[in-house]
């Protein structure tokens, strides 16, 4: 009998941090409501995080890396810096995840928006971005060293449910705090340590949380709460580099949002921050685990733990897939721009100008394929996908995969929308109608990944601890059945 913790990955592990913090005076743009548009100052810098994994030494990499960064407005701009990575790099397109923060405190990352007071500064920045990602995942494979990476799973009170049925007009649903539904507060916590002396290297945050807390009343260059619990978890780590992987958010945000005041996001960071440092107190040293060794009769009858050798796992297996979504019955690209041209609101200026770029993306069809990226680390699980997908989505993977670690990150090389559950669409719910996605294109990514996550396992080796039965879809909360599941595409696979 043990703690049934997963194994450990033990191979090689390279960890490198870059300054990405935007000029003063760039183009921001991140809300339509605020009166300026462009960076007044810095907050605090923005950085992108850079770990690469290895088997050995002669092995491509996995490469993973976060960037402080808020969401891409076209594809064309995320793909030519995804672009010169995989080339300069010589990568298989599914050994490469690049995870945004999501900060709506950061720099607008579209070069179409130029033209805007400070856009003159979007292209050389993105250049700029591209070029210090391709300095860093150098660094980190070539200062790689023999390193294990654990995993704890724990809980942070940060996020609250953001859909709120306004009052007197429960059809209408407003982005803001909602205290009658429980939302999913799971914390993912990763930490790599050097096998020769189990000095920290890095740690890993996976937690779903909309970085909001700035909102239209900050001028400043921000990470949000990101930022501060950075700080806290890696001046408890000896500076060991903290990279943060936004989970499936798209339903959840601090319950005290949409201010200027930078206190409150460095308050909301410190709250993650020792929410992280719980976590790393409680790990015990790399590869081992409790055992259960015997009982001993005292004033009650006792039962004795301790730790023993677990030896970790050096196996990596990395795929790309893409699922067929159904879309809406969207407006025409020229309908859209012929709109646009004459709006004189700046508010319906910008839903339009967003949901114009959504559209020249996907196409003129009836379906759109959505791109996923799954790795296995050891016995953990890594799964990356460019939508705004609802917490749910995370739930019910993890429910699927039981005591496994397993990493849901949003945002993951692109950004195409939300992704909401088919018992929440409705034409009131902002998520929904500034989405091009219809009903049931959330239930169909999930299907396709729990397949593919499994299948994976299946072809990459036997796993260490018996997986949890099947779970397709765990109850939605207070008296909500599941979801039947959802009919699905073929997987389109690129080769590890």
């Amino acid at each position: 009998m043990n703690d049934r913790h997963p194994r450990d990955f033990i191979g090689r592990i390279g960890v490198a941090r870059c300054d990405i913090t935007p000029p003063t005076g760039i183009y921001t743009g991140n809300w339509a409501a605020a009166k300026g548009h462009i960076a007044q100052g810095i907050h605090r810098p923005l950085t992108a995080t850079v770990l690469t994994l290895q088997e050995n030494e002669p092995s491509n990499p996995l490469v993973l890396i976060a960037v402080d960064l808020g969401w891409w407005k076209n594809p064309w701009d995320e793909r030519l810096i995804r672009q010169a990575l995989l080339s300069a790099l010589a990568l298989d397109e599914a050994r490469l995840m690049i995870g945004l923060s999501h900060t709506h405190a950061g720099p607008a990352i579209c070069i179409e928006d130029a033209q805007q007071p400070g856009g003159q500064f979007i292209k050389p920045y993105l250049q700029h971005v591209a070029a210090q990602l391709l300095a860093a995942t150098r660094r980190a494979v070539d200062t790689a060293q023999s390193a294990c990476l654990h995993w704890r799973y724990g809980q942070c009170n940060l996020a609250a449910v953001r859909d709120l049925p306004a009052l007197g007009a429960p059809q209408r649903m407003l982005v803001g705090y909602n205290p009658q539904v429980a939302p999913d507060t799971t914390l993912l916590v990763g930490r790599v340590t050097r096998q020769a002396d189990g000095v920290v290297l890095a740690t890993i945050v996976n937690y779903a949380c909309h970085p909001t807390t700035l909102a239209w009343d900050n001028a400043l260059v921000s990470p949000d709460y990101v930022g501060a619990m950075r700080e806290l978890v890696e001046a408890a780590t000896n500076r060991a580099p903290c990279l943060f992987l936004q989970g499936a958010s798209g339903d959840l945000a601090p319950a005290e949002q949409y201010t200027g005041d930078v206190a409150v996001a460095d308050r909301h960071g410190r709250q993650l921050g020792h929410a992280v440092l719980s976590q790393l107190e409680a790990m015990g040293p790399p590869e081992m685990e409790l055992a259960y060794t015997g009982a001993l009769e005292s004033g009650a009858s006792l039962a004795l733990w301790r730790r023993k050798p677990a030896p970790g796992r050096s196996l990596l297996a990395a795929e790309c897939g893409a699922v067929e979504l159904p879309l809406k019955k969207l407006p025409a690209v020229a309908e859209l721009a012929a709109t646009l041209a004459h709006c004189a609101d700046p508010v319906q200026a910008e839903r339009l100008r967003r949901k114009l770029r959504i559209v020249r993306a996907v196409g003129g069809g009836s379906t759109s394929h959505l791109p996923f990226w799954i790795w296995r680390v050891g016995d953990a699980l890594i799964i990356g996908q460019p939508s705004e997908a609802y917490s749910l989505f995370q739930r019910c993977l993890r429910a699927r995969f039981g005591e496994r670690p397993l990493v849901v990150a949003n945002l993951v090389n692109g950004t195409n929308g939300y992704l909401v559950p088919a018992d929440r669409c409705h034409d009131g719910l902002y998520a929904f109608w500034s989405s091009v996605f219809d009903t049931g294109a959330f239930e169909r990514l999930l299907d396709r990944c729990l397949v593919e996550a499994a299948a994976l396992l299946d072809r990459s080796g036997p796993v260490t601890r018996a997986a949890a039965p099947p779970v397709l879809l765990p109850c939605r909360g207070n008296n909500q059945e599941p979801a039947p599941p959802a009919q699905f595409a073929p997987t389109q696979r690129t080769a590890n």
